[in-house]
């Protein structure tokens, strides 16, 4: 949850936090948003920070598209986090880490 706290007669202009949860759904929206990868389906393992002194740690695991190229997609995901959570908070984020979990493949492939 945000806090904001402003006192208007000082030239302060107050402090804004996020909890967890929050920077949780960034993240959860951030993934969503490369085409090929979706997150397992238990969201709270899927998706772990940790706030530390030089910025967030993210350590996510997601279930990648049959066809797709793996690194390609582990480099977008890493970028479309650090763009969302950056832009649309305070933070920084330190590092991303990605872990491939499964591939999902489609009913009529022919592996």
């Amino acid at each position: 949850m945000a806090h904001i706290r402003r006192d208007p007669d000082s030239t302060q202009k107050g402090k804004v936090s996020y909890n967890s949860g929050i920077v949780s759904g960034i993240v959860a929206l951030a993934i969503s948003e490369v085409e090929g990868v979706s997150l397992l389906p238990a969201k709270n393992k899927s998706i772990r920070l940790s706030f530390d002194k030089d910025g967030i740690v993210a350590d996510i695991s997601v279930k990648v598209d049959y066809g797709y190229n793996v690194p390609s997609l582990a480099f977008r995901i890493q970028q479309s986090i650090k763009h969302n959570v950056e832009s649309m908070t305070n933070y920084k984020v330190a590092k991303i880490d990605v872990h491939i979990q499964d591939v999902d493949f489609p009913e009529n492939a022919v592996i």
